[in-house]
């Protein structure tokens, strides 16, 4: 059975998803589609750190408690409806990338509420985890890549200049129109390189 790898770009209570495959040599993608990973997309829970900044200790634990496990859920639910949209083109999805950013290791809660910029990385580290924890409910192997890396990444991998490399993901992009933005495009390249790692 054929393999395909999904990519992910995360920000705010959303996603891009795209899923790729490699066929002779070349990628193909098989589907785009933006994931809500939370129920009401309003500020409040696209945000949940800085929501939290204005609440009690312990309802703001609660309150991103539950942001994080419905995100975790709608990312479980969004994989496994493409998984099984793949597997009756009798394609397996096996792998998952998901860019990151930096990499800075958050500390406590307390700590983060504490600290507007903190407050910032935070809300996109849960978005970014949610996603992570779906993919391996559904058993997909997972590679992190750090979105700053990607392109230099892609480089020594795929042995393609990154201009040349952006401009074959744009071709990619076509048949499925707009959106075809970088959030897209660089979901592409990662779940394609997902494919080629080891």
């Amino acid at each position: 059975m054929k393999q395909a790898a999904v990519g992910f770009r995360a920000h705010s209570g959303w996603a891009a998803m795209v899923a790729v495959c490699v066929e002779k040599g070349a990628p193909r993608v098989l589907a785009r589609e933006p994931v809500q990973l939370v129920e009401t997309f309003t500020y409040r829970f696209r945000q949940p750190y800085h929501t939290a900044e204005k609440l009690p200790l312990a309802e703001a634990r609660e309150f991103v408690a539950g942001v994080e496990k419905e995100s975790q859920q709608l990312g479980y639910r969004a994989i496994r409806g493409l998984r099984a949209d793949l597997q009756k083109q009798g394609i397996e999805l096996t792998r998952c990338a998901l860019l990151l950013a930096s990499g800075r290791t958050l500390p406590n809660f307390e700590s983060i509420i504490a600290s507007h910029p903190l407050i910032h990385t935070a809300d996109g580290v849960l978005f970014r985890e949610a996603l992570m924890c779906a993919a391996k409910r559904c058993g997909l192997e997972t590679v992190g890549i750090k979105e700053k890396e990607l392109l230099d990444r892609a480089k020594q991998t795929l042995r393609v200049p990154s201009a040349a490399l952006m401009r074959r993901v744009a071709e990619l992009g076509k048949p499925f129109g707009a959106p075809w933005s970088q959030d897209e495009k660089f979901a592409t390249v990662a779940g394609w390189l997902a494919l080629l790692s080891r």
